[in-house]
């Protein structure tokens, strides 16, 4: 059981970004993509979400097995497929809980008790540390950075998705929130969650232990390692390190 990526080609307009990206992310693992800017990370993470942007030219992705490529981006979320939003929009007058239960209804295609629904909300924040004050918030007003990827691991906790990508989660966040996202993405793959996750630093490794690390350039793979290879990574930088070990 995984989310498979197969020799995936992705253009945008007239360019092409990615160029043969094959990976596989199987539950209870977490696989990480790191590369400098512009190396096609959050294109291979819009591209798994079905963006329309982005336009699959070659390859497949499955979830357990099905394809999933062709379908829009709700029928992906409904297969199992949970995509981090890196800009979170501004919607005043709908709080975080009724924003979460009209996500949680279109997903599961039903309609939840919104009395239950929030109880649920309510354990689901005592667990990531959120003061349940924040699920009457007005969604993503006034959110410093920290609060949007607290919401994004809240999203993922409510959700249970099978396989998550999350594209660097852990961008701008001080210490007591990394602990935070960490602890949230700990939980989902403890729960059997399969997690794609996307940075461009190591520290975030010290809380997620990744099964896999993976280097992309170009928008191709480069390089496959383990946690040894991050810190290699953050010591050496990109630049410095030019043995392409795809093996």
């Amino acid at each position: 059981m995984s989310l498979d990526i197969q020799n995936l080609h992705v253009r945008v307009k007239e360019k092409e970004i990615l160029r043969g990206v094959s990976l596989c992310v199987e539950k209870n693992k977490v696989v990480v993509v790191m590369g400098p800017n512009g190396s096609g990370k959050s294109t291979l993470a819009n591209s798994i979400g079905g963006h329309p942007t982005y336009d699959i030219t070659g390859g497949v992705i499955t979830v357990d097995g099905e394809p999933i490529h062709t379908l829009p981006p709700d029928e992906r979320a409904k297969k199992g497929v949970f995509l981090s939003m890196q800009y979170i929009p501004e919607i005043p007058g709908v709080s975080i809980a009724h924003f979460l239960r009209t996500a949680y209804n279109s997903v599961f295609d039903q309609t939840v008790n919104p009395l239950k629904f929030y109880k649920i909300l309510e354990e689901k924040a005592k667990e990531l540390l959120l003061d349940v004050s924040f699920l009457k918030r007005d969604m993503g007003v006034g959110f410093s950075g920290g609060e949007k990827k607290k919401l994004e691991m809240l999203q993922l906790s409510v959700l249970l998705p099978k396989y998550a990508i999350l594209d660097e989660t852990d961008s701008g966040l001080d210490v007591d929130a990394l602990r935070t996202v960490a602890c949230g993405i700990n939980n989902f793959v403890a729960a059997g969650g399969g997690v794609l996750l996307i940075t461009h630093y190591h520290r975030l490794l010290e809380y997620v232990t990744p099964d896999a690390v993976l280097i992309m350039e170009q928008g191709s793979i480069v390089q496959r390692g383990g946690k040894e290879l991050a810190k290699k990574i953050e010591r050496d930088g990109y630049a410095n390190d030019k043995k392409h070990d795809i093996t």
